[in-house]
């Protein structure tokens, strides 16, 4: 095996646990290429504890400054700055199994038509260890559908082509959150992906700095992904059906919320400064009560 893995770490101001994502990968058994840190305008000392690193790194070490631009920016701009010709995407504040990387290379080895791989993952909830709810499992294969409802890959278990990540334009640099979530859509509707059933990394979550923390309403922008990626070629006819309906569903729920708050406008509001077309909502509604009426005369419910 013989991959050239360029891992790519964005940060923002969390020195304390960049250190151990970065221990992390120097401990992997197949070692990177490179490791490229995006620092997203930190001013806690980012800069110069990795340069203190980078003189006696046994794995080439890059760091990257940049104002304030955001996670996908951040991702998107270590991609472009790799001269790997695989992508490892690592969260600074999670960090990796030793065997990460050697066994997705193994994998890989074994299937090499695949784009992706990703790995089953240990979740840490403010120093716990906690279970997974059924709707996160992970899965491999041909796994589109799973994907609707929420994220099923964690970028951070994630090993992607980089031509194939460049072939999808990267992360969306104008969603503030669920920009992982818009991604792996775009390429599990294309490709199977692979999947590594032991855990592979450690995800630690809880902490207030996370985005998850700071967004209500993640469906708004999931609504947003799935509605565009409707004009996505590669979608099959029942895989084109099974978007409208979730995103059906998502605006059920979403309504559901805001009216019982009184908010029902704010929603609307939320919508436009999304540029979601309400057009293209109104016309989904409208063909599957055409189409629910045909099969229940009750009407769409």
């Amino acid at each position: 095996m013989n991959y050239k893995i360029s891992v790519i770490i964005p940060t923002y101001n969390r020195l304390p646990v960049l250190s151990r994502a970065l221990e992390s990968v120097y401990a992997q058994t197949y070692l990177p290429f490179e490791i490229i840190i995006i620092d997203d305008g930190s001013d806690d000392k980012t800069f110069q504890y990795i340069e203190g690193l980078q003189k006696n790194s046994k794995i080439p070490l890059f760091y990257h400054y940049v104002d304030r631009r955001g996670v996908s920016y951040c991702r998107n701009q270590g991609v472009k700055q790799s001269k790997g010709n695989w992508i490892a995407f690592l969260d600074s504040d999670d960090e990796w199994l030793p065997n990460k990387l050697h066994e997705q290379a193994l994998l890989l080895s074994q299937h090499p038509n695949l784009k992706l791989i990703h790995t089953e993952e240990i979740w840490v909830r403010r120093g716990l260890r906690v279970n997974q709810r059924k709707k996160h499992q992970k899965l491999g294969g041909r796994i589109f559908p799973f994907c609707l409802p929420l994220c099923r890959i964690s970028p951070s278990s994630t090993m992607i082509e980089k031509r194939f990540f460049s072939q999808l334009d990267g992360f969306r640099e104008d969603f503030e959150v669920c920009e992982d979530y818009d991604l792996w859509l775009k390429v599990t509707a294309r490709e199977e992906v692979g999947y590594v059933t032991e855990p592979q990394i450690i995800k630690y979550g809880g902490h207030d700095d996370q985005l998850s923390q700071k967004y209500h309403s993640m469906d708004i922008w999931r609504v947003k992904s799935l509605l565009d990626i409707l004009s996505y070629s590669e979608l099959s006819d029942k895989d084109r059906e099974l978007t409208e309906m979730e995103i059906l569903k998502k605006l059920r729920i979403l309504k559901l919320g805001y009216q019982k708050r009184n908010k029902e406008d704010d929603l609307m509001k939320k919508f436009d400064n999304l540029n979601i077309d309400s057009k293209r909502m109104e016309q989904l509604y409208l063909k599957h009560e055409v189409l629910n009426a045909t099969t229940h005369p009750e009407g769409f419910q």
